[in-house]
């Protein structure tokens, strides 16, 4: 069962200019036969020296690419994702990606009656699957402020709103029949086939990832004690 996601963002010092790392870590570690791959986008504003949009992707904890509006550019993170997909085109819908978020982020703002300080607007979603059962579990969910926003029952297509600022969003989207059918194609499809894909390509890398996920953890949080400059949760409950 996953209860929480924990993101944290890193600049480490000694890193090449604005270039930021990404953990993610908390309750929700696969078992050792769940595979999954995740996608996490963070909108924010009021925070110095900080890019205002990043996107990452992440297969069984391990990062794949990174995007930043500073650079404007997707970049991989491993080697063996060279090849895979065509790269310009996942830079042009990071950028679009990066307008949207923006946006979203003032249209948040406004409807918490907000209009300066530090805020932040992330979505986050994916799949995992299990090898030994198949079970297969789509999420996909908003968060604004470290707290839930708007999530989507992926089984059903329905989105709830936890939030009162974002019921006027779950009703526009309920009604977006075509856009729910995609939804549930994608989860169901689309982000399996490509995790089985990743997980073909980097196979080698990712056993000796998830085999050590337990000591990267542990370092993780020495280095988040000693070195995290902002950290940020949204809670995730299935």
């Amino acid at each position: 069962m996953r209860t929480l996601v924990l993101l944290v963002l890193l600049e480490i010092h000694g890193a090449a200019a604005g270039e930021y790392f990404l953990f993610l870590f908390g309750a929700h570690f696969q078992r050792f036969m769940t595979h999954s791959l995740q996608y996490f986008y963070t909108a924010s504003t009021g925070i110095e020296r900080f890019p205002r949009f990043v996107a990452v992707g992440v297969v069984d904890g391990e990062q794949i690419d990174y995007y930043d509006s500073v650079s404007e550019k997707n970049v991989l993170k491993q080697t063996w994702m060279e090849g895979v997909r065509d790269e310009s085109r996942i830079t042009d819908i990071r950028r679009g990606a990066q307008q949207s978020f923006q946006g979203n982020i003032g249209i948040a703002m406004e409807r918490f009656n907000q209009t300066t300080g530090v805020h932040i607007f992330q979505w986050m979603y994916g799949c995992e699957v299990d090898d030994e059962t198949k079970e297969l579990n789509g999420y996909e969910q908003f968060g604004y402020d470290g707290e839930d926003f708007i999530t989507l029952d992926t089984k059903s297509g329905s989105w709830a709103a936890p939030k009162q600022q974002a019921v006027i969003t779950k009703h526009k989207w309920d009604s977006d029949t075509a856009n729910t059918a995609y939804k549930l194609d994608y989860y169901t499809t689309i982000c399996p086939d490509w995790l089985k894909k990743y997980l073909n390509y980097g196979k080698s890398t990712l056993k000796k990832v998830i085999s050590y996920s337990y000591y990267f953890f542990k370092k993780v949080i020495e280095l988040v004690t000693k070195k995290s400059n902002y950290c940020f949760t949204l809670k995730k409950n299935v």
